[in-house]
């Protein structure tokens, strides 16, 4: 049946998004009573819209005017301590706490004036009883302190919205049980700026219908949430427990990198009680990549929360440890050995036998006592505490050694009692080796070089190792010497790490980090055929499961659907993909269609013209950020000097157009890149340039180009 419409012309929406297309019949009675009904309902929605917003106004109101007074009196206090009267810094400590609370809650209100909500749900609570409205958004609003206006996105009632059908069904709250429900309607709204502009009942239409309208938005230099349009894979992940080890296999543009920024606001929300934002820490490979992800986590009320780059954990992991005088350097020619699991077992043999070689374990027996504790105790008791350094391990047995003098001289005299205990409280130490992780790990290398008999093997590492110049492996070797031999106190620190774009570090990395963090959580992201550091990387996750997943409750996650690009780009970036990963994990692409990639090959001296006639090209359909990538960090100054763009300008991500080398662009997305010289010689046809040549070309949101003076690589297929 045809659905008339006698205002517009060709395709409409009705306000519950239901399609209608326009004919010259006049409508039928059905028709005009059906139309009645949508309009009521319509009206009933912009009223409770208009309602909502009256709360979120009065509420502004009321926060401001506390923000205010707070302000004042977060001064005031200020200027007593300045002063050093009484207990104010402590009051000051507080008041703090509180206005930044206050400006919080303001600042939620004034989104939710922008749009109040994007979802409803209407359930029966089979568990508890009643029936239930709920609707959903960005923040949660209340009407004063009890009334739940608007329900945030991150209470555990929402999963219905994201991932129940219509019908029987549950959903699960933290800390407790399961809650039955029977869900009768799921909404979705399109809202901008305090106005209705429509709504959608049907529930995998609605979604992708709004879906598409975010994806085919422009990109601003922030990483944008993805709230209104959460997946159900997705979701998964998010609500997923906090206790337990996750890796995410996610194509590039699955949303990776989100999904796990809104899993960081879910669990500080739905788990204050146990964590607090300073126990997270993202790890990332890059200060851009860091800058990128930061900048999306005030949206999703996080703060507070620590952000660093891979070789700078390992380092804070240390602490006093890592001295000034050693620093970081690019990966050596040995890193491919390095960055294994086979290198670092042997680093852990090589340290188990330094442990009993130097504690030497016996009796410990004295003339006048006899055995004060036999060489079977010391090991049980080691054996108890495998996680102890072997610093910790002497204080701990020594305490022991104590203990027992104690006992055993209960009877003796106070004086010749202390002497005898004196002479034994150090009876382990290797205080006076004066040994270093620096030390120990270059007598390692050199245990190497005699081992597999080939000296000049190991030379370059062992020369700058012996300045105090580290790569990464060589930080994480030296991070774990710590935890074994010199380690002084636990790292209790943190409780969740997060680490993006996992794949460019091997799995020796994540031994070191698993075995300094014992009673840590990992979330695990990447793509493996976005491994653009095929020899050190990882290639597959068979061997970080082994590493970190020691339960069965642990999980393993696929994304495959991508969410970034066009159908067109996704389709010429899946013939690369199929060369740089063997198919392991095809792009099931959103069904967005676009402008077909384009070619462009000009003669040498043309290459500038045609760069910049493109990039104003781009910039004249208003597109916020144009990328042009580059194989090599020369090239990309080269390009740098055509557009006349500022070598100073490109260290953090922004607005307009960047010029980069393809390994800074990992992570991040943009409305339009262009991708420079493409050809043979920058992508030879191999699967460690196909990897490059895919993170390239799948960083473009809209449109894509390649531009140069030779025939583009055979990658392309």
């Amino acid at each position: 049946m045809v659905k008339y419409c006698s205002i517009c012309a060709g395709k409409a929406l009705f306000g519950d998004g239901t399609m209608m297309l326009v004919s010259d019949e006049k409508p039928g009675k059905e028709e005009e009573e059906m139309s009645q009904v949508k309009s009521e309902e319509r009206l009933l929605e912009e009223q409770h819209l208009q309602s909502c917003l009256e709360v979120v106004r009065e509420n502004i109101r009321i926060y401001r005017e506390k923000e205010s007074a707070y302000r004042k009196e977060v001064t005031q206090l200020f200027q007593a301590v300045k002063k050093g009267e009484g207990d104010s810094y402590g009051q000051l400590v507080a008041g703090q706490n509180i206005l930044e609370h206050t400006q919080n809650v303001l600042r939620k209100n004034q989104v939710a004036l922008k749009k109040a909500y994007f979802g409803r749900i209407d359930y029966d609570d089979l568990t508890f009883g009643g029936k239930e409205v709920r609707y959903i958004g960005k923040n949660g609003v209340n009407k004063g302190p009890e009334e739940i206006v608007i329900v945030d996105w991150r209470a555990p009632v929402c999963s219905v919205y994201y991932e129940n059908e219509p019908g029987k069904g549950s959903y699960p709250v933290p800390g407790s049980g399961e809650v039955e429900i029977d869900l009768h309607k799921k909404r979705t709204y399109d809202i901008e700026d305090e106005e209705l502009l429509g709504y959608y009942d049907d529930d995998v239409a609605a979604n992708d219908e709004l879906l598409l309208k975010y994806l085919s938005q422009n990109k601003e230099a922030v990483l944008g949430d993805i709230i209104a349009t959460i997946q159900k894979e997705q979701n998964e992940i998010i609500r997923d427990v906090p206790w337990k080890n996750i890796i995410v296999q996610g194509v590039a543009g699955s949303g990776k990198t989100t999904v796990a920024l809104h899993r960081i606001s879910y669990l500080l929300y739905n788990y204050k009680d146990r964590y607090k934002p300073s126990e997270f820490c993202i790890v990332g490979s890059s200060d851009m990549l860091l800058e990128y992800i930061g900048s999306g986590l005030p949206e999703l009320d996080v703060s507070h929360v620590k952000q660093m780059r891979m070789d700078h954990f390992l380092t804070y992991l240390m602490g006093k440890s890592w001295k000034k005088s050693y620093s970081v350097i690019p990966d050596d020619a040995m890193a491919p050995v390095k960055s294994k699991l086979d290198f670092v077992r042997k680093l852990e043999d090589f340290l188990g036998a330094w442990r009993r070689k130097w504690m030497d374990l016996g009796d410990v027996v004295d003339g006048q006592i006899g055995c004060i504790l036999s060489r079977e105790s010391m090991e049980d008791t080691l054996d108890k505490n495998p996680e102890l350094s072997m610093i910790q391990a002497e204080r701990l047995l020594n305490s022991k050694i104590c203990a027992r003098i104690e006992f055993l001289c209960s009877e003796w005299e106070k004086g010749p009692k202390k002497e005898k205990l004196t002479a034994y409280k150090k009876y382990f130490d290797s205080a006076p080796k004066k040994w270093t992780e620096m030390s120990i790990y270059l007598e390692f290398l050199a245990y190497l070089e005699r081992e597999e008999n080939v000296p000049e093997r190991w030379q370059e590492t062992i020369s700058h190792v012996a300045k105090g110049k580290m790569d990464v492996y060589d930080a994480a070797a030296l991070a774990l010497i710590w935890k074994r031999i010199l380690m002084k106190k636990e790292e209790d620190e943190f409780s969740q790490i997060i680490i993006d774009e996992a794949q460019d570090f091997g799995e020796m990395i994540y031994y070191v980090m698993r075995q300094i963090l014992p009673n840590c959580y990992f979330m695990i992201m990447g793509d493996v055929s976005q491994n653009i550091r095929y020899e050190t990387g990882m290639n597959d996750w068979e061997d970080l499961k082994e590493v970190l997943f020691e339960q069965k409750k642990d999980s393993f996650y696929l994304l495959a659907k991508s969410y970034r690009n066009t159908i067109e780009i996704s389709n010429c970036a899946g013939k690369v993909l199929e060369k740089a990963s063997k198919s392991r994990y095809q792009i099931q692409p959103v069904i967005r269609h676009g402008k077909e990639v384009t070619v462009f090959r000009e003669k040498p001296e043309q290459l500038g013209g045609r760069l910049q006639s493109t990039v104003d090209a781009l910039k004249k359909q208003g597109y916020e950020t144009i990328a042009v990538i580059c194989r090599e960090e020369e090239e990309a100054a080269q390009v740098k000097e055509y557009l006349g763009v500022g070598h100073e300008e490109d260290q953090l991500f922004h607005n307009g157009v960047m010029a980069l080398p393809v390994t800074l662009t990992k992570g991040l997305e943009f409305d339009a890149v262009i991708l420079w010289k493409p050809d043979e010689r920058h992508y030879g046809d191999n699967s460690k340039e196909a990897k490059l040549l895919y993170v390239a070309m799948t960083r473009a949101l809209h449109e894509l180009y390649l531009i140069g003076d030779q025939e583009i690589s055979p990658l392309f297929g």
